[in-house]
């Protein structure tokens, strides 16, 4: 009872008064929404009625000045007055006054109102032609003579030169304006008889081309023509009015109403006023009921912020690990066969850097949604951080279900993400790993699949790879070239570089020393460089170890007579913007001339899209330092990529040299190599002479420098003193490589 009397006071107290005051103040202010919005329709209309009117006067106006570029003009004046050359009438007077102003005919008359000349985009252009107008035009006509007999200058001056007469009037079945000019001089030396002038008759009908134009130029929606006053629901007429004050005809539109417009927008909000007074006394009943339901529903938002990615709303790694532990319960239990996806976005960074971190973050969400898209409905599609996403898929049939899903994802990766105005093209490299054939427990199972995403990665990126047992040997066999190359450049003692000499073709000097890069690990032995300086490339170990090397080359450099000595570079550090300006500071610490340096680019350099590279080569070439392209021919080498990365000598590639003497036809490919560089003005080295006969033919087809065991081993630098004649006060030790 209690309750109900609450409830009843409660309703009698609050409901009723702030419901009734709700409705009085809608009903208030819907009145006044209605009768503003009928005012300012008529506002609007009076408006477009004004607007029409205007830009039919104006073109009265504007028709009657572009006669006036025929009319006041001696050549047109001695063209009617000859009448013999009727084709310079037709085409200056008539056709032209079409294609340039869009008139629609035009009529010469002579003194007596003969018809000299007739022009019509639609009827005969003789007599025929003019007879329908000749009556309507007749008061236009007379009204201009008597004009010109009393001299009657009304309305000239300012943009007319001329007296004119004009009026809306019926042409050929079209509402048309109809304005009379006098062909008079410009020069006024050619004498007139005032009154007897020869006169224009220009015509441009208002249907057709006019009505569009109004149509698209001013808004006017639906703007058409009609003869009747026809218009339909929502339509408005305006009548199209002669001097005479007789009505021609009717444009016909539908009106921007801005007060309806309105009022359609605000109706929402009166309706959302009183929807929200509804709810507030809902509430207000129900206040404890709406506290426990916030409860829950806070407690569902946080628990689903707890197993899902804010930006991609798909399960995080806390998520993921619980639905890949059900899934591989399935594995033990049932026998089922389940699917590991590792996703890893190529080129991620770059997006980042170039663009900003909201458009990856934009790229991350898209290529989320293009994920859900082609999984099916019982897999499970996460983001487990930055660009790394993985999928499972439970109840397996059989692998290449999966292989299928990855070349989709491949595909769908490398279709353009549009950000922002901006295209941006990605990719994407995935690991594949199986339950139970990788294993059947989570950590193992997603180890391995990272394991295969690695060698995707490894193998060109864009590309799925699935796990198998000689790829965890040849990551473990990366991790450990990695820990001791780290190891090594701290301790200084097991990396060197060393000199190999490049001979003169012609007098076999020594001209130029290439700087090589060595690592005798203690127990191993010595490293190739093809081993240990892609691993260097990816772990960012590269930069310091190029660092160096261009130093202890450079320092050595210095005491030699007139050797260039010859560094290589990788891609990674020609891409930093500073590149330029280190080695310049380099040269200058160790005092040797830029012209001394030659810098050995591979043809990466050229793929590079950001244009670091380019530019570095450019400021290097410009400070005096040499630029060769090494390993020519192994790539894409052209003439055009040539153009593109400007260089100063090409190192034709061992592989070519050792091939001498096969069938394979390498003596010709070399030839037109040194042919290619010499038209291009650029001299050659041919790397890895190791016969007489190699050498021999390479002189003979014009090969500027050679470098191979055949004339000396890569060297240390104390050997290279020696035969350089050499002596040095200090022996310089490598501490650190890069």
């Amino acid at each position: 009872m209690r309750l109900s009397a609450l409830f009843g006071s409660f309703t009698t107290k609050i409901v009723i008064p702030v419901f009734a005051i709700a409705a009085a103040v809608s009903v208030a202010v819907a009145g006044i929404l209605m009768w503003s919005s009928v005012e300012a329709d008529n506002v609007a209309l009076e408006r477009q009625e004004g607007l029409v009117g205007l830009v039919v006067s104006q073109m009265q106006a504007t028709v009657a000045y572009n006669q006036e570029s025929v009319t006041v003009w001696d050549d047109a004046l001695n063209a009617v007055r000859d009448g013999s050359d009727l084709e310079w009438i037709d085409y200056n007077m008539g056709s032209w006054m079409h294609t340039y102003f869009g008139h629609d005919a035009a009529y010469i008359l002579n003194s007596t109102d003969g018809l000299v000349a007739a022009f019509s985009v639609d009827a005969d252009t003789g007599e025929g032609g003019f007879a329908a107008l000749a009556g309507p035009a007749a008061p236009l006509i007379r009204a201009l003579r008597q004009k010109m007999r009393t001299g009657d200058m009304e309305g000239v001056g300012g943009r007319f030169l001329s007296p004119g007469a004009t009026d809306l009037m019926v042409v050929e079945g079209h509402p048309a304006i109809v304005s009379v000019k006098p062909i008079i001089s410009d020069t006024e030396e050619i004498e007139q008889t005032p009154g007897e002038e020869y006169l224009h008759i220009a015509v441009r009908y208002l249907d057709g081309d006019f009505v569009a134009e109004l149509e698209g130029d001013y808004l006017f929606e639906g703007m058409r023509f009609a003869w009747d006053e026809d218009a339909g629901e929502g339509e408005e007429a305006l009548p199209l009015t002669a001097a005479s004050e007789e009505v021609i005809g009717y444009f016909i539109w539908r009106p921007y109403r801005p007060g309806a417009a309105v009022l359609s927008r605000l109706a929402p909000v009166l309706l959302g006023f009183l929807v929200l007074v509804l709810v507030t006394i809902a509430t207000l009943l129900l206040v404890i009921s709406q506290r426990s339901r916030k409860l829950a529903a806070s407690e569902a938002r946080m628990t689903f912020l707890a197993l899902h990615d804010p930006l991609t709303g798909l399960p995080n790694r806390a998520l993921f690990d619980q639905k890949l532990d059900a899934a591989l319960r399935g594995v033990r239990d049932v026998g089922r066969k389940v699917a590991v996806l590792y996703l890893d976005l190529d080129r991620f960074k770059q997006v980042n850097d170039t663009l900003g971190h909201p458009a990856g973050d934009m790229v991350i969400k898209e290529f989320g949604e293009r994920l859900k898209a082609l999984t099916g409905e019982g897999d499970t599609v996460a983001r487990i951080g930055g660009d790394e996403f993985i999928v499972i898929k439970p109840r397996l049939r059989q692998a290449k279900e999966v292989e299928t899903l990855c070349e989709r994802i491949v595909a769908t990766s490398e279709r353009p993400f549009e950000i922002e105005g901006h295209q941006v093209f990605s990719g994407v490299s995935i690991g594949v790993a199986f339950a139970p054939a990788h294993g059947a427990e989570r950590t193992e199972l997603t180890r391995k699949a990272d394991i295969a995403l690695y060698h995707a990665k490894s193998a060109g990126r864009g590309r799925y790879a699935i796990f198998g047992n000689a790829m965890d040997a040849m990551l473990q066999t990366r991790r450990d070239i990695e820990r001791d190359l780290r190891l090594a450049m701290g301790r200084g003692d097991e990396i060197s570089i060393h000199y190999q000499p490049r001979y003169a073709a012609t007098d076999m000097r020594i001209t130029c020393v290439e700087a090589l890069l060595r690592w005798n690990h203690p127990s191993k032995g010595w490293i190739s460089p093809t081993v240990f300086v892609p691993v260097a490339e990816e772990t960012g170990l590269i930069e310091a170890l190029d660092e160096l090397v261009l130093r202890e080359a450079c320092k050595a450099a210095v005491l030699w007579p007139d050797v260039t000595i010859s560094v290589n570079t990788s891609v990674i550090e020609l891409r930093n913007p500073g590149f330029a300006a280190r080695v310049a500071d380099t040269l200058s610490d160790c005092g040797l001339r830029p012209e001394r340096l030659e810098i050995e680019v591979t043809e990466g350099a050229v793929s590079d899209n950001i244009g670091h590279c380019e530019q570095n080569i450019r400021a290097l070439r410009e400070m005096g330092v040499q630029i060769a392209l090494d390993d020519f021919g192994t790539g894409f080498s052209s003439l055009g990529r040539l153009k593109q990365l400007q260089v100063d000598r090409i190192k034709i590639d061992r592989s070519f040299v050792q091939g001498f003497g096969r069938l394979s036809g390498d003596e010709a490919i070399v030839q037109a190599m040194i042919h290619l560089a010499r038209a291009r003005g650029l001299r050659t080295t041919a790397e890895g002479v190791e016969t007489r006969e190699q050498s021999d033919y390479l002189k003979q087809v014009g090969c500027d420098e050679l470098q191979g065991f055949l004339f000396s081993s890569p060297v240390t630098l104390n050997q290279i003193d020696a035969l350089l004649g050499v002596k040095r006060r200090t022996l310089t030790v490598v501490a650190s490589v890069a």
